[in-house]
This record gives C-alpha cells, structure tokens and sequence, in this order.
C-alpha cells in the first residue's frame, strides 16, 4: 500500500508537472489544463484508478489539441474549432472508460456574472457538437464556474486566447469500476509514465 500511495503520488506530480505554466508565458494549447481537475482526479480515485486517470489525461493532452477559441462575445464554432473537437470526439469514442469535462472561459469584458453564463454557453455548444460527432453524451459534461477567472493573458481587455473551452478527463465512465484499475494496474502506468509512453494505450484495462 505504501509503495501504491508513492506511485500515485508520483503520478499527480508529473501530470500537475505538465500543466503549471511559468508566470509571463502562454501555455501550449495541447499540454493546457487546470490544476483543479488533476488534483480531483487524485482526490477521488480509489488507489491505482487515480493514476489511471491521470495516465490517460495526460495521453489525451499529448496526443489531442484540448483548447478551442471563440470570437468576442459569440459561442459560435469556426473552422478551427470544429476540426479540434473532431480529434477530441474520435479520441472519446476510441477511450470508452472514462468521463470528459468541457470548461468554458471568457477575456475580462463584461460583468462577471455574464462571463460566468457565456462560459457555461460555450462549454455546452462545445459538448453538443461532441456528440454530434458520436460521443456518448452521458460521458460529456459540460462545465462553467470559471468564466474570466482565469485567464492565459492577464489582461482586461479584449483577448481572443482567454476566449476558450478547454476539454480533459475528469473521472471514469458510468457502469466502469475504479477497483477495476487499482493495484499492479497503477504499477504498470507509472511504469508507462517513466518509459515516456503516455499511460495506458487505447485507454482499455491492462
């Protein structure tokens, strides 16, 4: 058990690793996710399941672009971002036993409380063209209480970067056990991790 609790300790360390970005600098968009959803995927895995989630949200990090921008004020798709969440719902479809959350951001213009709503728009227009593609909505959901609060680029003006959703791993699809991936599981992913392999392939069991 102790060398259990290392090795996931060890994992959350090398994903938080990836997606803390030095101040004054702009993250790539492949590698940028939130701190909070890495750290509630240690909190809530049960044993080696926590590092099985981690292993495959830095997998979908590193092999899919997970940020899509909007115009000022809009929640529209260009066509940018509609080829980005292609990769995303393919992904999705071939990594059956995990659930995905999509957070929407905004630049600082406009009240906090709007910026809060027309976050929460544009993570919904980005779940919905998902599944249009054939995601399994039940393994989507789409998430806002960050809206401009935190921003790529300090700034309070217009800025097309902090316009964004962002899509990762959040915790494991309906009917999936988490003890399902405790264990020698949790050995063999860090193992995976070291190697420089990115997690479990095609995200099945091991």
């Amino acid at each position: 058990m102790k060398l259990l609790n290392k090795i996931i300790g060890i994992s959350a360390v090398l994903a938080l690793g990836g997606c803390l970005e030095t101040a004054g600098t702009l993250p790539n968009q492949n590698s940028f996710s939130m701190a909070s959803n890495q750290n509630y995927l240690v909190q809530t895995g049960q044993g080696g399941s926590a590092a099985y989630l981690l292993g495959l949200s830095q997998q979908f990090r590193d092999e899919v672009a997970t940020m899509i921008n909007f115009d000022f004020n809009s929640t529209v798709l260009d066509g940018e971002a509609r080829r980005i969440l292609d990769q995303q719902a393919a992904w999705i479809i071939a990594h059956p036993t995990v659930k995905f959350r999509v957070y929407g951001h905004t630049d600082k213009v406009g009240s906090n409380g709007f910026n809060q709503r027309l976050g929460l728009r544009r993570a919904r227009a980005a779940v919905n063209y998902l599944v249009s593609k054939g995601a399994p909505r039940n393994r989507l959901e789409a998430y806002s209480s960050l809206g401009e609060t935190q921003p790529i680029v300090n700034t309070d003006d217009r800025e097309r970067l902090n316009r964004r959703t962002v899509t990762d791993v959040f915790g494991f699809a309906p009917n999936v056990i988490p003890s399902d991936f405790d264990g020698k599981r949790a050995v063999v992913i860090y193992g995976n991790y070291v190697a420089g392999r990115g997690g479990v392939a095609g995200g099945s069991p091991l």
